[in-house]
């Protein structure tokens, strides 16, 4: 464990106070737990009044952490679950799991990386702001000016996710939530481990491109104010008015998609759309079939209430675009795999690492990952073996 005195006093009642508010916990609580006034503990949290060994272990527990995690050198101590609070009157359970959800794995990945040397580049464009002038069509301009900081074409994009994890150096993380979370996605920005996503793992490949799509949204016009994304939102703000169009115009930019559209029009016969040309440029797009319908009535391409026809005549279903799409219909989706592991694939490698070098032991990688000894033993021994098989394949060359 590191010593006491190793840390300041004004770093250690960060610590705690951050450690409080994700806990949520009063400071008069808190007070009372360690058997002083309420001031004192404002003097503690202030570095004022140094915290004694005692109080330390006593408030540890009631905030459900550890001493070794308050004290330990290159742990990081940031607020992202107490700001999901504040956004909100109310709390919501599934808001509250994700925000959790998300604050435990960015400290993780945040501290790994500091006790590994790991340094993430950023390539953050401006924050735009959104204050003044018409949403969408700020939305629509803004999108084309983020397409041409980072260099893309007109079309379609390949890979949002690689696109917004390592080209731009946003934390990302994809995992599963609980099956009645209508969660969709979660946006933050910190000064410290800088933008952070992370996107709900049960929804379906084109729900996810769009969720992030969205976040690249709240990143790009107002990415100091977190953001909840929840399916189906009936309010809309001025900022999720401004995501939801910025989503749209990134993944299906006017013109390009117009073009796309006219040349598998203009194969059809005429005066009709049918649910073929709907699957084709869906899929050109990695967009649903409702988004792309719906976003041809946005650009006056086809008449308002198609996609309300369609649900009223039988829909666009899975099994039609299989028709049509063949194998290609199944889209390979690692992020899916990768959400069903206990720790994600870059997580699992840098905890090895960790490991392996006796920078962090089993018991405090456990406790940083969340995890219970055999699962992290599990991972550890899976990543062991892989390398001895290696080793014995390069004696054997």
């Amino acid at each position: 464990m590191v010593d006491l005195n190793e840390i300041t006093s004004q770093e250690l009642g960060k610590r705690l106070k951050l450690a409080r508010e994700n806990a949520n916990i009063k400071q008069d609580e808190a007070a009372q737990t360690i058997e002083v006034s309420r001031p004192t503990l404002v003097s503690i949290e202030q570095g004022a009044r140094r915290v004694r060994i005692q109080e330390l272990q006593i408030l540890a527990r009631k905030y459900g952490t550890s001493v070794n995690a308050l004290l330990r050198r290159d742990a990081v101590h940031t607020d992202l679950l107490p700001r999901f609070r504040k956004m909100r009157e109310n709390e919501n359970a599934c808001t509250l799991e994700a925000a959790q959800l998300l604050s435990n794995l960015v400290k993780a990945d945040v501290e790994l990386e500091n006790i590994l040397g790991i340094k993430r580049e950023r390539n953050y464009p401006p924050e735009r702001g959104i204050s003044q002038g018409d949403i969408v069509a700020l939305a629509e301009k803004h999108s084309q000016e983020f397409r041409q900081f980072l260099g893309l074409g007109p079309g379609p994009i390949a890979d949002i996710f690689s696109l917004i994890e390592i080209t731009l150096g946003i934390r990302l993380y994809q995992r599963r939530l609980s099956s009645k979370s209508k969660v969709a996605g979660l946006f933050t920005f910190d000064e410290e481990v800088g933008a952070c996503i992370l996107i709900n793992a049960n929804h379906p490949y084109q729900r996810r491109v769009q969720s992030a799509a969205h976040e690249l949204g709240h990143f790009i016009g107002t990415r100091q104010n977190p953001e909840v994304l929840e399916l189906d939102e009936k309010f809309l703000s001025r900022d999720e008015k401004y995501a939801n169009a910025f989503g749209r115009a990134f993944l299906t930019p006017a013109e390009s998609f117009k073009r796309s559209f006219e040349i598998l029009k203009a194969a059809s016969v005429p005066g009709k759309l049918p649910r073929r040309l709907v699957i084709l440029l869906a899929n050109q797009y990695s967009i649903s079939r409702e988004a792309c319908v719906r976003r041809l009535e946005e650009l006056c391409l086809i008449p308002n209430g198609s996609w309300n026809y369609f649900q009223e005549n039988g829909g666009i279903t899975d099994k039609q675009a299989e028709e049509v799409l063949g194998e290609a219909a199944h889209r390979a989706d690692p992020a899916k795999l990768d959400a069903d592991r206990p720790l994600s694939h870059r997580m699992s490698l840098m905890a090895h690492n960790a490991w392996k070098q006796d920078l962090l032991s089993e018991g405090q990688l456990a406790e940083l990952l969340q995890l219970n000894r055999i699962e992290l033993r599990s991972v550890i021994d899976e990543i062991e073996l892989e390398d001895e098989e290696n080793n014995e394949l390069l004696k054997h060359n």
